[in-house]
């Protein structure tokens, strides 16, 4: 197995994409912002401070996935066909672990030459990384976890899905 964007002195570099077919792709990620059940009713009732949060980070989001090739370097940009962005309450007893909070699912698509997994997670961190700044006042303990790549497909390497 080789790392793509690395060449053969071992710099850093951009792959060159130009020969490879356009397919239809699709990306789904996760993440998820634990905190104190009072922040949680805070948010689900719309009574924090600077609004509706779970609002804002929906598109915090899908406005983060769009310019993900301008903060990750070897991202190529890409003409994004879908963006969805979810953010839904999880209350006591709804996780194993017994974490309180929200979770995030980002889903991005395009029609190109390159995946778009970078696209939907960046879009789940950044939605995690808004409820966390609009909510920072009533509780800094906030937890950011569990980002991750749930499913991508398109490509020549089709459809990965995590077990």
């Amino acid at each position: 197995m080789e790392l793509t964007h690395i060449d053969e002195q071992g710099q850093v570099r951009m792959v060159d994409v130009s020969e490879k077919p356009d397919t239809v792709r699709i990306a789904v990620a996760e993440g998820f912002i634990s905190m104190k059940p009072e922040t949680l009713e805070l948010i689900v009732e719309g009574k924090a401070a600077k609004g509706d949060v779970l609002a804002c980070a929906r598109v915090a989001g899908i406005m983060a996935g769009k310019q993900t090739s301008s903060i990750i370097p070897m991202c190529h940009p890409l003409l994004i066909t879908k963006s969805k962005v979810e953010c839904t309450p999880v209350r006591a007893g709804e996780r194993a672990d017994g974490r309180v909070g929200i979770h995030i699912t980002s889903t991005f698509g395009v029609t190109g030459k390159t995946g778009i997994e970078m696209e939907a997670l960046t879009a789940a961190s950044v939605a995690c990384l808004t409820v966390y700044d609009m909510c920072k006042a009533v509780d800094r303990g906030m937890e950011i976890m569990d980002v991750r790549l749930l499913k991508k497909d398109g490509g020549k390497s089709g459809l990965w899905e995590r077990a």
